[in-house]
């Protein structure tokens, strides 16, 4: 009967997807207007607004903290800024950051290497042990907290060797001015902080090889290939010196360049046989002697593309991923508890069992550890994709290295105008 019926409604039952007009209207009507939705207003901050911040914070930052004379704090609070604006940071944003900050990370390393002027081992030795002795009993402390954090066994050895290692870097200017020390204890808690620092590098090239790969074979050939590459840039370091010394004797408008170029390639080679292009950085300024020209050492003629730049970025995108909810959540609570622990327990070890050979403050000296965690959470966050544990890291870190910064006495207003690796 559909054929006979009037041709409106033989449209309606031929297929067409439109329903019935209801009763009583006519369905001729105009079709009620559909209300506009407004695309939604964006409240992710883009590549040029967070382009804007960096400048501003890189013309501030340092400004700040020379006139609070805690220049050291100048990372850390990049690292605020970074957790301030992650939650309204585009995520390709994150991810441009992140990469580039890589390379800075790469040129902190090499630059914190520079400042160790290793002695000879034998005189290196009895510090070594003392710096061994510091650590492994903090060693329980730290497994049982990282086992609360939700750190398998392997994630808790890393944040151990993390957590007792120290950022020399971050804490020169303040050994360098310390009041009440001698010579001869300022030159022992020098050692103290060279060599904790050595042995959480060290430590973490090999746990980290076991946390991305686990134990088999090729983490015994990886290993293999961190020792060689160690040997084999210990052996031409002093090649490696004339080719940097050269650069900076005969270039003149690219000198920067090359000798970020030349560092670049060298990690390059050394994460190819097996260390990890971060640790080649460190160990390649490590066995290189100070290199000096025209007054300067090395590390001033890359400062503006690595202290006043990409150093910066790297420390901005380490708070960028770090999402807010731990900070609210167990993970935040525990990061401050772990830190408030470590800090008391490094002062009952400091007057009771390993003295750092100062005053009662000078064990904060060893605490600033930022650097190290760096190194640490970024394997989670790469090859663990373990962001929970990461965050709890770097907030402990954070938490670690501000209080003990603070707590030092203050530079002098002349020695601000140096600036802290």
């Amino acid at each position: 009967m559909t054929g006979f019926l009037p041709w409106p409604w033989n449209l309606f039952n031929k297929g067409s997807r439109r329903s019935k007009p209801a009763r009583g209207k006519s369905s001729l009507a105009p079709a009620a207007r559909q209300p506009t939705t407004r695309p939604a207003h964006r409240t992710n901050m883009n590549e040029i607004e967070i382009i804007i911040c960096l400048i501003l914070l890189f013309m501030g930052v340092p400004d700040l903290c020379r006139v609070l004379r805690r220049p050291s704090l100048a990372y850390p609070v990049f690292v605020l800024f970074g957790l301030l604006l992650a939650p309204i940071a585009h995520a390709d944003v994150r991810q441009m950051l992140v990469q580039a900050g890589q390379v800075g990370f790469l040129l902190l390393l090499f630059e914190v290497g520079l400042e160790i002027d290793l002695p000879k081992f034998r005189d290196f030795l009895p510090t070594l042990r003392r710096a061994a002795l510091w650590a492994l009993v903090q060693y329980p402390v730290i497994l049982a907290l990282g086992q609360l954090a939700g750190l398998q066994w392997l994630g808790c050895f890393i944040a151990c060797a993390a957590f007792t290692g120290c950022s020399v870097g971050m804490g020169y200017l303040g050994w360098k001015h310390y009041p009440g020390l001698t010579d001869e204890p300022r030159r022992r808690v020098l050692l103290l902080m060279l060599a904790l620092e050595i042995i959480a590098i060290v430590l973490l090239a090999g746990e980290t090889a076991l946390f991305e790969k686990g134990l088999s074979w090729f983490v015994v050939l990886k290993l293999a290939g961190i020792g060689t590459t160690v040997y084999l840039i210990s052996r031409f370091a002093a090649r490696l010196d004339s080719v940097f010394n050269l650069i900076l004797k005969t270039a003149t408008h690219w000198r920067m360049h090359l000798i970020v170029l030349a560092v670049l390639i060298i990690c390059a080679v050394g994460d190819r046989l097996g260390l990890a292009a971060t640790k080649t950085a460190f160990f390649l300024g490590l066995f290189m002697s100070r290199i000096e020209h025209d007054g300067q050492p090395l590390e001033d003629f890359i400062a503006p593309i690595s202290r006043r730049f990409l150093i910066p970025i790297f420390f901005f995108a380490l708070g960028l991923q770090i999402e807010w909810q731990y900070l609210f959540s167990v993970t935040g609570v525990v990061a401050i508890a772990t830190a408030a622990l470590l800090i008391g327990w490094r002062l009952v070890i400091h007057c009771r069992i390993v003295a750092t050979g100062g005053d009662d403050r000078s064990f904060l000296l060893l605490c600033p550890n930022l650097t190290i965690v760096a190194l640490a959470s970024h394997t989670l966050l790469t090859a663990g994709n373990a962001p929970r544990a990461a965050a709890w890291m770097v907030l402990v870190g954070l938490f670690m290295t501000i209080p003990a910064i603070l707590l030092l006495p203050k530079v002098s207003l002349a020695d601000t105008k140096q600036p802290a690796h």
